[in-house]
C-alpha cells in the first residue's frame, strides 16, 4: 500500500481545515479592531443641518456635503414655515479666502471650496448675525480596500505562479503551496468585503484631530445666562445671551457638537407655564449664545439649555431672568415664535379637551394658549387643536406612560425628528424632552416618565407646511 507523504506542519495551515481557522481567527481579529460609532460626529458625505432662530424666523440652514476640493459647496435654506433671505460670507479658517452669496428657500447659494479643514459660514439677516464654525470632509477612502485589492493582486499573481510551477515541475508540491497560499489571499479579501461595513473608517480629510491626553474627555461647560437689557419690560423685545466657559480653565467654550440639528436648544417658560419658547440661538462670538425674543408678560422666567461638547457629552443648562413692568394689553409678534394651537366651537366650548382626568388641555385656556406663543406668520394662528391623550389614564411617577397627540396636517421632519415633546415640572426643577418613536398616521405617540408626583406643564410640537405648531396641556400625577 502507498502511502502520500505527510505534509510539514506549516503547510497544513493552507489545507481546507487549515484556511478555515484561518479565516475565523482573521474574522475575530477584524471584530475586535473595531471602534464604537462616536454619536452626532459628521461624517463625510453627509449634510450638515443647523437650526436657526433669526430674524423672526425659525429655519434650517442645510450645508450640503462636498465630494472633492477644490470642488463645489452648496448651501440650503428650509423654513418653518418661511424665512428671510440670508447674506452669507464663507471663510477659510486656513489661508482667510472669503466668498459671498445669497440663499433663501428654493435658491441656494453656491460657493467653491479650495481645500478641507475648518470653515466659517457667516449668516445675516434684518441686523442679526450668527458664525458657524464647520468642516469640509472628503472621505479619502477606506484603508481596508488596501487588503481587498493587495489580496486580489497578490492571489492573481500566486495563481499564475502555482500554473507555471506546475506545468514545468514534475512535483506537485510547489504548486500547490503557490496555489494554497493565492486560495488564502482571496478568502482574506473576501472576508474584508463581507465585513467592511462594520470596519473601523479611518478619519476623512480635513477632520479635527482627536485628542490624545485625557481618555475621559473634556470638561462639562459652565454657563451665565443674561439678557440685555439686564431687566427686559414686558411687550419690548430683548435678548436672551448665555456665555459658556470651560469648566476646568475658565475659557470660552467653542467646541459644541451639532445634536438633533442644532448647536444648542434653548427652551424659555415663564415660571407659571404660561409663556413657552423653544428656539435655536445664534453663536455671534466664541462661547457665546443669542436669541432675540418678547414677552408679553411680567414675571420671573426660566432657561434650559440643552448642548453637547464634543468629547464631553449632553448637558442641560439652567438659568433664569426676570422680566418688569405690566403685561402687555394685547399680544406681540415674537421672533421665533411657535404657534400654540387654540380652537372652540360657535359656543366656545373646546373642541379637544380630553375625557382623561390626569390631563388638562389647556390650548384652549388663554394663560396658557395663543396669546402665550403667538406666531408672527397669521396664517398660522388657524391651527386646530390637537387631542392629547395618555396611557395609562393616571400616570404613575417612576414608569413610562405613552402620550399620544393628533396632529393638524401632514407632518415634515424638524431637528430630524416627527415630533417632539418637552415636560416640566410645576416648580421648574425638571425639565425633559423626548421625540416621536416614528409611528405613522395621523396621530404622534411619545414614551416619558415622569420622575415624581406633582402637576407638569408639557408642549407637544411637531412641524408643517404652515410652519410650528405647538400643543399644550399639563398632566396631573397622583401621589
Amino acid at each position: 500500500m502507498i502511502r502520500s507523504p505527510r505534509l510539514p506542519r506549516w503547510l497544513r495551515l493552507f489545507c481546507p481545515a487549515g484556511l478555515l481557522r484561518l479565516l475565523c481567527l482573521a474574522a475575530l481579529l477584524v471584530v475586535a479592531s473595531t471602534s464604537p460609532a462616536v454619536a452626532h460626529d459628521v461624517r463625510a458625505g453627509a449634510d450638515l443641518r443647523i437650526a436657526q432662530t433669526i430674524a423672526g424666523a425659525e429655519l434650517t440652514l442645510v450645508i450640503k456635503a462636498t465630494t472633492r476640493v477644490p470642488g463645489p459647496l452648496r448651501v440650503e435654506v428650509i423654513g418653518f414655515p418661511s424665512a428671510p433671505a440670508l447674506d452669507l460670507r464663507l471663510r477659510s479658517t486656513a489661508d482667510g479666502r472669503v466668498t459671498h452669496g445669497t440663499a433663501a428657500p428654493g435658491r441656494p447659494a453656491r460657493f467653491r471650496v479650495e481645500e478641507t479643514g475648518p470653515h466659517e459660514l457667516t449668516v445675516g439677516a434684518r441686523g442679526e448675525t450668527a458664525v458657524i464654525p464647520f468642516r469640509v470632509l472628503v472621505d479619502r477612502g477606506s484603508g481596508w480596500e488596501f487588503l481587498i485589492y493587495g489580496g486580489l493582486f497578490t492571489a492573481g499573481l500566486l495563481l499564475v505562479g502555482g500554473l507555471l510551477t506546475g506545468a514545468f515541475n514534475r512535483r506537485g508540491r510547489p504548486a500547490f503551496v503557490v496555489t494554497a497560499v493565492a486560495a488564502a489571499g482571496i478568502s482574506v479579501a473576501a472576508l474584508v468585503v463581507v465585513l467592511e461595513p462594520w470596519l473601523p473608517a479611518g478619519p476623512p480629510d480635513g477632520a479635527e484631530p482627536r485628542p490624545t491626553g485625557s481618555a475621559l474627555g473634556r470638561p462639562y461647560v459652565q454657563r451665565v445666562v443674561t439678557t440685555v437689557p439686564a431687566r427686559p419690560a414686558a411687550g419690548e423685545e430683548f435678548t436672551t445671551r448665555v456665555e459658556l466657559f470651560d469648566g476646568s480653565t475658565g475659557r470660552p467654550v467653542d467646541d459644541l457638537a451639532v445634536h438633533h440639528e442644532a448647536m444648542a436648544h434653548l427652551v424659555i417658560t415663564s415660571q407659571d407655564g404660561r409663556y413657552f419658547r423653544h428656539v435655536h440661538p445664534l453663536r455671534t462670538a466664541p462661547g457665546r449664545l443669542e436669541v432675540r425674543l418678547r414677552a408679553d408678560r411680567p414675571g420671573r422666567y426660566l432657561a434650559y439649555v440643552e448642548l453637547e461638547r464634543t468629547d464631553s457629552g449632553g448637558q442641560l443648562l439652567t438659568g433664569s431672568f426676570t422680566v418688569a413692568g405690566p403685561a402687555s394689553p394685547t399680544t406681540s409678534p415674537d421672533p421665533g415664535g411657535q404657534d400654540a394651537t387654540a380652537s372652540s366651537d360657535p359656543d366656545g366650548r373646546d373642541v379637544s379637551a380630553p375625557s382623561d382626568p390626569a390631563i388638562r388641555d389647556t390650548s384652549g385656556d388663554t394663560s396658557r394658549g395663543r396669546d402665550a406663543t403667538a406666531s408672527p406668520d397669521p396664517a398660522v394662528q388657524d391651527a386646530a387643536t390637537g387631542t392629547v391623550t395618555v396611557t395609562p389614564a393616571v400616570p404613575q411617577a417612576g414608569r413610562p406612560a405613552t402620550v399620544e397627540v393628533a396632529v393638524n396636517g401632514t407632518p415634515r421632519p424638524w431637528l430630524g425628528m416627527a415630533g417632539h415633546l418637552i415636560v416640566r415640572a410645576e416648580d421648574g426643577e425638571f425639565l425633559g424632552h423626548v421625540h416621536e418613536m416614528g409611528t405613522p398616521g395621523s396621530r404622534l405617540r411619545f414614551t416619558f416618565g415622569f420622575p415624581a408626583p406633582g402637576r407638569y406643564f408639557a408642549w407637544a410640537q411637531y412641524a408643517t407646511d404652515r410652519g410650528i405648531i405647538t400643543v399644550p396641556f399639563t398632566v396631573e400625577v397622583p401621589r
